[in-house]
């Protein structure tokens, strides 16, 4: 599926509700954590998604592999300040939210890496150099396997061609 637009991202999405959740657990919280604690992990779940839209908007495959890294430095940055409130003597009653944070910053660290995973691997360079001939190109590539895949299917499942195929397919 193509996003047209980084609101429509998965990861952005996840990445929006960590932030707001650990926005509600500091200001339900203030007075219980130091200004300095509760500023640094509200902007760095904030990061997150905000690394995100950055990269998406930028243009290029490079650029936003870049971002995302980013952003998945910004989650785990957001899971060490979990950790170090998890530790603290007085928040006790927080361990189950602060647990299920710590859950939701690992879960959109897990989706950016697949994320970049699934890019590096990508043939095309970003938006910026995504041109009629290199979309058209990408088109045709895509129709040729589903062509593939469908004449494979049509071949009995005994057939020498078929068997070959079948094994590079799985190799992919």
């Amino acid at each position: 599926m193509t996003y047209q637009r980084f609101e429509e991202l998965p990861a952005w999405q996840e990445a929006v509700r960590l932030a707001e959740r650990v926005y509600d657990l500091t200001e339900r919280n203030a007075k219980r954590m130091s200004h300095s604690l509760r500023d640094q992990l509200e902007r760095a779940a904030l990061s997150v998604s905000n690394n995100i839209a950055e990269g998406f908007e930028r243009g290029t495959t490079n650029e936003l592999l870049a971002f995302i890294y980013i952003a998945r430095g910004s989650a785990g940055e957001t899971r060490s300040m979990l950790i170090f409130l998890e530790r603290r003597a007085g928040l006790g009653d927080l361990k189950s939210e602060i647990s299920d944070l710590k859950s939701a910053a690992e879960s959109c660290s897990r989706q950016l890496r697949a994320w970049a995973n699934s890019l590096q691997n990508s043939e095309i360079k970003g938006q910026r150099h995504l041109t009629d001939r290199i979309r058209s190109n990408a088109e045709h590539k895509r129709q040729a396997e589903v062509f593939q895949k469908e004449l494979i299917g049509r071949l009995p499942a005994n057939h020498p061609l078929r068997l070959k195929l079948g094994e590079n397919e799985s190799r992919r």
